[in-house]
């Protein structure tokens, strides 16, 4: 996951918006890849599945779950279903936004798989039942008794939210470039 500065000879010669017409494609090939995962599980497992009869994948370690979820990551704010979708449309708004200016392949990936989730799971709340802005989630991945049911989506924001704060961490920039500030924290 090496990210290499605008200023090595691959990038020296290059504009800063042609590098980032380079990722933002990137960027919408994994929000569309992790969408559509999401998009294709949900439909099978609601066509295939009845609520409260779980399959056993690996034992009570690993099940399929059919559950509908009106709030968000651990059934907080049940009540509040109308202020996510806001919310989730105001991510997916706000990582286009940034998308269009990027210029790190890591950094795309990390948005398009946070973009790809928000988008899965905003669809499930503008379109399923009990209405829009109201709708809830389909979950059906459970592990363990005590892990709350998810989904394709939201294991798609999780995992994309733990990669850009990676990135952060090590000191890559959505620019493209590698801040001192990691080499500095190895000094000290």
């Amino acid at each position: 996951m090496t990210e290499s500065a605008p200023e090595s000879d691959s990038g020296a010669d290059e504009e800063p918006a042609v590098l980032a017409r380079r990722t933002l494609p990137v960027l919408l090939v994994i929000a569309g890849v992790a969408f559509l995962l999401d998009l294709g599980t949900k439909a099978l497992v609601v066509a295939k599945m009845t609520p409260g009869e779980p399959i056993s994948i690996i034992g009570d370690v690993v099940r399929l779950t059919l559950v509908r979820n009106p709030g968000a990551a651990f059934s907080m704010a049940t009540g509040m279903t109308w202020l996510l979708t806001l919310i989730a449309a105001a991510v997916v708004v706000g990582v286009i936004r940034i998308g269009r200016s990027l210029r790190s392949v890591s950094w795309a990936i990390g948005l398009g798989l946070v973009l790809g989730g928000a988008v899965g799971n905003l669809i499930d709340r503008l379109f399923r039942a009990p209405g829009p802005l109201q709708g809830h989630v389909v979950d059906f991945i459970s592990v363990t008794r005590w892990w709350p049911v998810f989904n394709v989506a939201d294991s798609s924001i999780v995992c994309g939210a733990i990669l850009l704060v990676a990135l952060t961490v090590f000191g890559f920039e959505p620019d493209g470039t590698h801040s001192r500030r990691a080499e500095d924290g190895d000094r000290e």
